[in-house]
């Protein structure tokens, strides 16, 4: 877990996840141990911008150059975890992946080129798959305000305070 903490057990989180779509799809993803799925993405760096992180988390993840496209949120999410209060700031970047990725091609369930990542000394693989816009209800899915705003993007870059503490 890359979060700083404080003295009264909250942790905060500086991450940054992207919003890649095809057609009517959304790439996400899951650690093998979580039951829940997301956007690919990661922390941010110290000294490293947002863009810089996400060029960086997805090469090592799915081992491929991604254009930024824009900024849709920047949002701050609060909720509980595994009885941890987090408060996490994410930026939120559409992007496009060459035509010719192999995860493109995909259609069922994949595992990342970075096969696992190591958690609490145990290696932990990440599984991506492409979901329906439109049937993502159908699934646990965070941060949940992403449910309905990946259905119609932002023109402009938009703030979003989600609290589901």
């Amino acid at each position: 877990m890359n979060a700083a903490s404080d003295d009264d057990g909250h942790h905060f989180k500086y991450r940054v996840s992207a919003v890649v779509i095809r057609g009517k799809d959304v790439l996400i993803h899951r650690a093998e141990i979580d039951d829940f799925w997301a956007l690919p993405g990661g922390h941010i760096e110290m000294m490293e911008t947002s863009e810089e992180a996400l060029r960086r988390e997805m090469k090592e993840e799915l081992g491929v150059h991604i254009e930024v496209k824009r900024l849709l949120w920047v949002a701050e999410n609060f909720f509980e975890d595994d009885g941890y209060r987090f408060h996490e700031v994410c930026f939120y970047y559409l992007i496009d992946v060459p035509d010719d990725s192999d995860m493109i091609k995909k259609d069922d369930v994949f595992y990342g080129r970075e096969d696992a990542y190591e958690y609490l000394g145990k290696e932990i693989k990440l599984i991506f798959n492409w979901h329906h816009l439109y049937e993502l209800d159908r699934i646990k899915f965070y941060p949940t305000f992403l449910v309905e705003a990946l259905k119609d993007l932002p023109e402009h870059t938009e703030h979003i305070i989600h609290d589901t503490r």
